[in-house]
């Protein structure tokens, strides 16, 4: 067996750990657990991650930098916003449900919560969300004078709400009634006239 090193070990370690994670769940993690799937010893991962915690979410931090979704630019912002719930779908679904289901034993050891754990996964990059408004906002859809950050952030806030609900991708209809229903509307509306 070839011994790996450098960012094929740790690529290994990690693909490990995301799939203990999500046949196990985090009450059942252990890094002897990742060590035997992966090939290895406890110490090269201790070398690595200093304990559990840590090792899960550099597992949730990987498995969701193999999970990015390019941003689309169709030009609108109900194409932006449909696309990039079509591509979430075929990529993220995963994701989002096992990271809900399967990390409250994750939440209560470390006093945090999942928004929490996204904001440390994006390390301060902008958003999906952020860029597709901010694009309308720049082609003259969306006054900026009334978006505020829940509003941004509202069509994926209830993309994920309906992953959770359904534990399975969005369905076609679901995403085109909160975007025609709920996001364009809200997020196309203009500031009343003042006398």
């Amino acid at each position: 067996m070839r011994r790996r090193r450098g960012k094929d070990l740790e690529d290994a370690l990690l693909e490990a750990a995301w799939a203990e994670l999500t046949e196990r769940g985090y009450a059942a993690f252990t890094l002897e657990a990742v060590a035997k799937r992966a090939g290895t010893s406890t110490p090269v991962i201790y070398r690595r991650w200093a304990n559990k915690v840590l090792m899960v979410e550099a597992a949730i931090a990987h498995a969701s930098s193999r999970r990015v979704v390019d941003v689309p630019d169709t030009g609108t912002l109900r194409g932006d916003l449909i696309a990039i719930m079509r591509a979430a779908n075929a990529s993220r679904t995963d994701l989002l449900v096992a990271t809900a289901i399967l990390l409250d034993s994750y939440f209560a050891d470390t006093g945090t919560n999942p928004e929490q754990l996204r904001e440390q996964i994006m390390g301060g990059r902008s958003s999906a969300a952020e860029t597709i408004v901010q694009r309308a906002v720049q082609r003259g859809e969306v006054d900026p004078a009334l978006l505020e950050p829940r509003l941004v952030s509202l069509p994926f806030d209830l993309f994920r709400h309906e992953v959770l609900l359904t534990l399975r991708p969005v369905s076609t209809e679901a995403i085109e009634r909160i975007v025609d229903g709920i996001a364009v509307p809200l997020l196309t509306r203009r500031a009343p006239e003042r006398d």
